[in-house]
Protein backbone atom coordinates (compact mmCIF):
# COMPACT_ATOMS: atom_id res chain seq x y z
CA UNK A 1 0.00 0.00 0.00
CA UNK A 2 1.57 3.22 -1.26
CA UNK A 3 1.33 6.86 -0.33
CA UNK A 4 -1.54 8.02 -2.10
CA UNK A 5 -0.70 10.99 -4.33
CA UNK A 6 -2.47 14.26 -2.56
CA UNK A 7 -0.37 14.45 0.40
CA UNK A 8 0.18 18.79 0.35
CA UNK A 9 -2.81 20.52 -0.70
CA UNK A 10 -4.77 23.70 -0.59
CA UNK A 11 -8.16 25.00 -1.49
CA UNK A 12 -9.18 28.65 -1.85
CA UNK A 13 -12.89 28.48 -1.71
CA UNK A 14 -12.98 32.08 -3.62
CA UNK A 15 -16.52 33.73 -3.30
CA UNK A 16 -17.77 31.67 -0.46
CA UNK A 17 -17.70 35.15 1.60
CA UNK A 18 -18.10 38.65 1.07
CA UNK A 19 -15.25 40.11 -0.37
CA UNK A 20 -14.15 41.65 2.61
CA UNK A 21 -13.51 38.32 4.67
CA UNK A 22 -10.77 36.40 4.58
CA UNK A 23 -10.94 33.22 1.78
CA UNK A 24 -10.81 29.71 3.62
CA UNK A 25 -7.40 27.99 3.51
CA UNK A 26 -7.40 24.41 3.79
CA UNK A 27 -4.45 22.65 3.57
CA UNK A 28 -3.23 19.23 3.89
CA UNK A 29 -4.13 15.61 2.88
CA UNK A 30 -7.90 14.98 1.85
CA UNK A 31 -7.59 11.20 2.12
CA UNK A 32 -8.85 8.53 4.75
CA UNK A 33 -6.20 8.94 7.48
CA UNK A 34 -5.47 12.39 6.19
CA UNK A 35 -4.71 15.57 8.36
CA UNK A 36 -5.98 19.32 6.99
CA UNK A 37 -4.96 22.79 8.81
CA UNK A 38 -7.67 25.64 7.97
CA UNK A 39 -7.44 29.15 7.97
CA UNK A 40 -10.06 31.56 8.15
CA UNK A 41 -11.03 34.80 9.79
CA UNK A 42 -10.64 34.94 13.57
CA UNK A 43 -14.61 34.83 15.60
CA UNK A 44 -15.58 32.37 12.71
CA UNK A 45 -16.77 28.96 13.40
CA UNK A 46 -16.76 25.75 12.10
CA UNK A 47 -18.08 22.38 11.99
CA UNK A 48 -17.26 19.24 10.15
CA UNK A 49 -20.32 16.91 9.55
CA UNK A 50 -21.92 18.68 12.35
CA UNK A 51 -19.37 18.53 14.93
CA UNK A 52 -17.78 21.80 16.24
CA UNK A 53 -14.01 22.23 15.54
CA UNK A 54 -11.97 24.44 17.59
CA UNK A 55 -10.55 27.86 16.27
CA UNK A 56 -7.99 29.29 17.59
CA UNK A 57 -8.04 33.17 18.31
CA UNK A 58 -5.74 33.49 14.60
CA UNK A 59 -8.33 31.55 12.40
CA UNK A 60 -6.50 28.16 12.32
CA UNK A 61 -8.25 25.00 13.00
CA UNK A 62 -7.89 21.11 12.32
CA UNK A 63 -9.86 18.44 10.35
CA UNK A 64 -9.07 14.90 10.71
CA UNK A 65 -10.17 12.15 8.36
CA UNK A 66 -10.19 8.39 9.98
CA UNK A 67 -9.70 4.87 8.42
CA UNK A 68 -12.88 4.06 7.36
CA UNK A 69 -13.74 8.25 6.14
CA UNK A 70 -16.76 8.56 4.57
CA UNK A 71 -16.02 9.80 0.69
CA UNK A 72 -17.26 13.08 1.43
CA UNK A 73 -17.32 15.49 4.10
CA UNK A 74 -19.72 18.13 5.32
CA UNK A 75 -17.69 21.66 6.40
CA UNK A 76 -19.98 24.10 7.73
CA UNK A 77 -18.57 28.00 8.08
CA UNK A 78 -19.73 30.86 10.07
CA UNK A 79 -18.25 33.99 10.10
CA UNK A 80 -18.39 36.64 12.64
CA UNK A 81 -20.82 38.54 10.93
CA UNK A 82 -22.97 35.52 10.53
CA UNK A 83 -22.32 35.10 7.05
CA UNK A 84 -22.52 31.28 6.62
CA UNK A 85 -21.31 28.94 3.64
CA UNK A 86 -21.23 24.92 3.28
CA UNK A 87 -18.76 22.91 1.81
CA UNK A 88 -18.67 19.27 0.44
CA UNK A 89 -15.03 18.45 0.68
CA UNK A 90 -14.23 14.82 -1.20
CA UNK A 91 -12.19 12.27 0.71
CA UNK A 92 -9.32 9.86 -0.92
CA UNK A 93 -10.35 6.23 -0.31
CA UNK A 94 -7.66 3.84 0.23
CA UNK A 95 -7.25 -0.12 0.62
CA UNK A 96 -5.85 -1.49 3.54
CA UNK A 97 -3.74 -4.89 3.75
CA UNK A 98 -5.31 -7.52 5.74
CA UNK A 99 -3.59 -10.29 7.07
CA UNK A 100 -5.23 -13.80 8.26
CA UNK A 101 -3.65 -16.20 10.62
CA UNK A 102 -5.08 -19.26 11.99
CA UNK A 103 -4.01 -22.29 14.32
CA UNK A 104 -2.84 -19.47 17.26
CA UNK A 105 -3.11 -20.61 20.76
CA UNK A 106 -5.60 -18.69 22.77
CA UNK A 107 -3.23 -17.09 24.72
CA UNK A 108 -1.33 -15.32 21.45
CA UNK A 109 -4.86 -13.94 20.59
CA UNK A 110 -6.36 -13.07 23.78
CA UNK A 111 -5.07 -12.01 27.15
CA UNK A 112 -5.49 -13.33 30.48
CA UNK A 113 -8.01 -11.78 33.33
CA UNK A 114 -5.53 -10.17 35.21
CA UNK A 115 -3.64 -8.35 31.73
CA UNK A 116 -7.52 -7.33 30.51
CA UNK A 117 -7.85 -5.45 33.70
CA UNK A 118 -4.39 -4.07 33.00
CA UNK A 119 -5.03 -2.89 29.23
CA UNK A 120 -8.11 -1.37 30.90
CA UNK A 121 -6.44 0.88 33.05
CA UNK A 122 -3.79 2.06 30.69
CA UNK A 123 -6.31 2.63 27.71
CA UNK A 124 -8.38 5.27 29.95
CA UNK A 125 -5.39 6.74 30.56
CA UNK A 126 -4.70 7.58 26.91
CA UNK A 127 -8.49 8.09 26.17
CA UNK A 128 -7.73 10.63 29.27
CA UNK A 129 -4.86 12.65 27.25
CA UNK A 130 -6.25 12.10 23.95
CA UNK A 131 -9.54 14.14 25.24
CA UNK A 132 -7.33 17.03 25.96
CA UNK A 133 -8.36 20.13 23.95
CA UNK A 134 -5.66 22.41 24.42
CA UNK A 135 -6.26 26.01 22.79
CA UNK A 136 -2.51 26.44 21.74
CA UNK A 137 -1.68 25.90 18.36
CA UNK A 138 2.01 23.89 18.61
CA UNK A 139 1.12 21.81 15.53
CA UNK A 140 1.80 24.91 13.34
CA UNK A 141 5.94 24.09 13.56
CA UNK A 142 4.94 21.64 11.12
CA UNK A 143 6.01 17.55 11.67
CA UNK A 144 9.01 16.01 10.27
CA UNK A 145 9.78 11.94 11.42
CA UNK A 146 10.69 11.65 15.03
CA UNK A 147 13.20 8.95 13.55
CA UNK A 148 14.38 7.32 10.45
CA UNK A 149 14.55 4.09 9.34
CA UNK A 150 12.99 1.42 7.09
CA UNK A 151 8.87 1.60 7.49
CA UNK A 152 7.78 -1.77 9.40
CA UNK A 153 4.26 -0.98 9.55
CA UNK A 154 1.72 1.28 8.16
CA UNK A 155 -1.33 2.56 9.07
CA UNK A 156 -4.41 1.12 8.34
CA UNK A 157 -3.04 -2.33 8.29
CA UNK A 158 -5.20 -5.03 9.91
CA UNK A 159 -4.63 -8.51 11.00
CA UNK A 160 -7.66 -11.53 11.85
CA UNK A 161 -6.26 -13.84 14.19
CA UNK A 162 -8.05 -17.22 14.64
CA UNK A 163 -10.90 -15.74 12.79
CA UNK A 164 -10.86 -12.82 14.86
CA UNK A 165 -10.22 -9.30 13.98
CA UNK A 166 -8.37 -7.10 15.63
CA UNK A 167 -7.78 -3.26 15.50
CA UNK A 168 -6.31 -2.17 12.83
CA UNK A 169 -2.76 -0.48 13.10
CA UNK A 170 -2.83 3.24 14.01
CA UNK A 171 -0.15 4.16 13.26
CA UNK A 172 3.53 3.71 11.60
CA UNK A 173 6.48 1.53 12.80
CA UNK A 174 10.24 2.27 12.39
CA UNK A 175 12.69 0.09 12.46
CA UNK A 176 16.08 1.25 13.94
CA UNK A 177 18.73 -0.33 16.36
CA UNK A 178 18.22 -0.22 20.07
CA UNK A 179 19.33 3.08 21.60
CA UNK A 180 18.70 5.29 18.45
CA UNK A 181 17.30 8.83 19.64
CA UNK A 182 13.62 9.28 18.91
CA UNK A 183 12.64 13.18 19.01
CA UNK A 184 9.95 15.15 19.03
CA UNK A 185 8.52 15.76 15.27
CA UNK A 186 6.52 18.64 16.26
CA UNK A 187 6.12 21.33 19.30
CA UNK A 188 4.44 20.36 21.81
CA UNK A 189 3.89 19.23 25.45
CA UNK A 190 4.42 16.22 27.51
CA UNK A 191 1.30 14.62 28.11
CA UNK A 192 1.46 11.13 29.23
CA UNK A 193 5.17 9.20 30.48
CA UNK A 194 4.84 5.96 31.11
CA UNK A 195 7.57 3.29 31.88
CA UNK A 196 5.77 0.19 31.46
CA UNK A 197 2.18 -0.19 29.38
CA UNK A 198 1.24 -3.73 28.71
CA UNK A 199 0.94 -3.03 24.73
CA UNK A 200 3.28 -0.41 24.26
CA UNK A 201 6.21 -0.93 26.90
CA UNK A 202 8.04 2.91 27.43
CA UNK A 203 5.55 5.15 26.06
CA UNK A 204 5.07 8.78 25.88
CA UNK A 205 2.08 11.05 24.18
CA UNK A 206 2.85 14.39 23.20
CA UNK A 207 -0.26 16.96 23.11
CA UNK A 208 0.42 19.43 19.87
CA UNK A 209 -2.91 21.69 20.61
CA UNK A 210 -6.28 21.84 19.33
CA UNK A 211 -6.56 17.53 20.22
CA UNK A 212 -4.32 16.18 18.06
CA UNK A 213 -2.04 14.11 20.29
CA UNK A 214 0.85 11.75 19.27
CA UNK A 215 2.44 8.82 20.70
CA UNK A 216 5.25 6.72 20.93
CA UNK A 217 5.89 2.98 22.24
CA UNK A 218 8.21 0.51 23.17
CA UNK A 219 11.25 2.65 23.81
CA UNK A 220 14.27 1.43 25.88
CA UNK A 221 14.29 5.05 27.68
CA UNK A 222 12.44 7.99 27.74
CA UNK A 223 14.48 11.24 28.07
CA UNK A 224 11.42 13.46 28.99
CA UNK A 225 8.98 14.36 32.00
CA UNK A 226 5.61 14.75 32.24
CA UNK A 227 4.46 18.45 31.50
CA UNK A 228 7.83 19.39 29.64
CA UNK A 229 7.24 21.63 26.51
CA UNK A 230 9.11 20.41 23.63
CA UNK A 231 10.57 21.78 20.39
CA UNK A 232 10.16 19.58 17.20
CA UNK A 233 14.02 18.10 17.27
CA UNK A 234 14.10 17.74 21.39
CA UNK A 235 15.34 13.90 21.66
CA UNK A 236 12.30 12.11 24.14
CA UNK A 237 13.43 8.39 23.98
CA UNK A 238 15.44 6.18 22.58
CA UNK A 239 14.51 2.74 20.15
CA UNK A 240 13.50 -0.19 21.93
CA UNK A 241 11.54 -3.64 22.14
CA UNK A 242 9.47 -3.03 25.57
CA UNK A 243 6.11 -4.09 25.40
CA UNK A 244 4.47 -6.58 23.29
CA UNK A 245 6.64 -6.71 20.23
CA UNK A 246 9.13 -8.91 18.50
CA UNK A 247 12.39 -6.63 17.73
CA UNK A 248 13.61 -3.13 18.61
CA UNK A 249 11.24 -0.43 16.61
CA UNK A 250 9.73 2.57 17.44
CA UNK A 251 5.41 2.79 16.77
CA UNK A 252 4.54 6.26 16.22
CA UNK A 253 0.79 7.56 15.88
CA UNK A 254 -1.38 10.64 15.51
CA UNK A 255 -5.00 10.78 16.77
CA UNK A 256 -7.37 14.28 16.26
CA UNK A 257 -9.31 13.24 19.25
CA UNK A 258 -10.70 9.72 19.26
CA UNK A 259 -9.11 9.87 15.26
CA UNK A 260 -6.33 7.54 14.04
CA UNK A 261 -4.42 9.89 11.74
CA UNK A 262 -1.58 8.25 9.11
CA UNK A 263 1.69 9.82 10.49
CA UNK A 264 3.01 9.65 6.57
CA UNK A 265 0.43 12.20 5.46
CA UNK A 266 1.99 14.53 7.72
CA UNK A 267 5.36 14.47 6.98
CA UNK A 268 5.69 13.12 3.64
CA UNK A 269 7.72 10.09 2.66
CA UNK A 270 10.86 8.36 4.46
CA UNK A 271 13.96 10.29 3.25
CA UNK A 272 16.23 8.23 1.29
CA UNK A 273 19.51 7.19 3.13
CA UNK A 274 18.48 5.85 6.36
Amino acid sequence: MGLIPLLFMTILLAGAFPAAAQELQLTGSFAQGGLVIGRIDPGARVALDGKDVRVSKEGMFLLGFGRDAAAAAELRLVLADGAESVQTLRITQREYKIQRIDGLPTKKVTPDPASVKRISIENAMIKKVRAVDTDRAYFASGFDWPVKGPISGVFGSQRVLNGKPKNPHNGVDVAAPQGTVIVAPADGVVALVHGDMFYTGKTVMIDHGHGLTSVYAHMSAILVKDGQKVARGTPIGKIGKTGRVTGPHLHWGVTLFGTHLDPRLLTGPMPKGN
